[in-house]
């Protein structure tokens, strides 16, 4: 196409991969919010469900925890199974993006913003 044009033809398409980039990103960026993942506390007593943008979801909470004298373990094992939950997204998000950048030639764990 553009043969003669010297560095001209590598710069087309290294424009015409980083449309495609984009676009494949603007697609996972989507994906992210359907893909979920799980986190707990407490041996499973509490957990804490988000999607891979770390958008919690649910949180479930198994009722033998409840009782007065307990309220501030609760709201740790809570908050504790959210933030588990976020790691996980996080490391999922990751790895969604490890996927789609593995044949783009960029370097290995290359963070892109999400």
């Amino acid at each position: 196409m553009l043969k003669g044009l010297g560095g001209l033809g590598d710069m087309a398409k290294m424009m015409k991969a980083a449309q495609e980039m984009q676009g494949k990103m603007a697609e996972m960026q989507d994906e992210m919010h359907s893909i979920l993942v799980t986190g707990e506390s407490g041996a499973g007593l509490v957990k804490a469900t988000c999607t891979a943008k770390g958008e919690l979801t649910s949180l479930d909470i198994d009722p033998s925890i409840f009782s007065e004298d307990q309220k501030e373990v609760v709201e740790d094992l809570i908050l504790a199974a959210i933030k588990d939950a976020q790691q996980r997204a996080s490391e999922r998000a990751q790895e969604e993006l490890g996927k789609l950048t593995e044949g783009m030639g960029l370097p290995p764990g290359m963070k892109l913003p999400f």
